[in-house]
């Protein structure tokens, strides 16, 4: 599993969301095993703190030299939109 935003729906039908970094997935008899390297709730992820991560993420990608710095730098950048991107959804009503 790649880096983004998973969202849960428990089984009272409420839904979680929350940034998966890295980790495996398992699909067995329509059940789904995550195992995670790190993960974040979204209830846990501050919004201003994020969106300034963004832009500081913005502005090292713009200065970025070298190869080895504009990789961080889009790293960075992408794991700041994930964030905010599981801070901002909204969940399907029922």
């Amino acid at each position: 599993v790649d880096m983004g935003p998973l969202r849960i729906r428990l089984l009272n039908d409420q839904w979680l969301t929350a940034v998966l970094w890295s980790g495996f997935a398992r699909i067995v008899n329509n059940e789904i095993i995550i195992l995670g390297n790190d993960a974040e709730l979204g209830s846990d992820i501050d919004s201003e703190e994020a969106q300034k991560a963004l832009e500081i993420a913005e502005a090292k990608l713009s200065k970025a030299e070298g190869t080895k710095d504009l990789v961080e730098a889009k790293l960075a950048l992408r794991r700041a939109r994930i964030r905010i991107e599981a801070v901002n959804w909204i969940p399907p009503s029922n």
